[in-house]
C-alpha cells in the first residue's frame, strides 16, 4: 500500500462494483454495455432505459449478484450443522418459558433423539420449529380476505 498498491480485495472486487456505478451513474452507454456482455448478463430494455440510474444498476447487480445465492451461502457456510447441537441445547429449544424438559409428556421427550440425529427416513417424524412469531390480524389472512 506504501509504494501505491491496491489491497487485493479492492483490485479484484471493489474496483469492478466501483466501475459499474460510475458507468450507470454517468450514463456510459459503451462502457455498461461492454460490462454487462462480458457478464454475460441480460437486462431488459425497459431497465436501460429507466430515468432512474438506480434501477439499471440494480437490474445488473440482481443478476450479476444476487443477494439469494450471497445470504444463501453465508448461511451454509457459517451457521453450524444441526447435528452438533447439544442434547442441553435441544432441551431448551423445546421447553417454553419455566417449564423444564422433565414436565413434557413422554411422546415429546421421545422427539429429542430424532432432533439430534435430524434423519429424512420415511419413518423418522417430521419436526418445524418456529423461531419467531408475529401477530397477524385474522382479517389480513389469506382465508379470510374478501374477494
Amino acid at each position: 500500500q506504501s509504494k501505491g498498491k491496491k489491497p487485493l480485495f479492492v483490485q479484484l472486487v471493489l474496483d469492478n462494483i466501483w466501475s459499474l456505478y460510475e458507468a450507470v451513474m454517468k450514463r456510459d452507454k459503451e462502457k455498461i454495455e461492454k460490462i454487462v456482455t462480458s457478464l454475460g448478463l441480460r437486462i431488459g430494455a425497459r431497465e436501460s432505459r429507466h430515468a432512474d440510474p438506480k434501477v439499471h444498476l440494480n437490474a445488473i447487480c440482481s443478476q450479476w449478484l444476487p443477494i439469494s445465492d450471497a445470504v444463501l451461502s453465508m448461511v451454509c457456510n457459517k451457521i453450524p450443522s444441526p447435528l452438533d447441537i447439544t442434547a442441553e441445547r435441544v432441551e431448551k429449544l423445546m421447553c417454553v418459558g419455566a417449564r423444564t424438559f422433565d414436565s413434557l409428556p413422554p411422546e415429546t421427550q421421545e422427539l429429542k433423539n430424532a432432533f439430534m440425529k435430524c434423519s429424512s427416513e420415511e419413518t423418522a417424524p417430521v419436526i418445524v420449529f418456529v423461531s419467531k412469531m408475529f401477530p397477524v390480524d385474522a382479517k389480513a389472512l389469506p382465508q379470510n380476505k374478501p374477494r
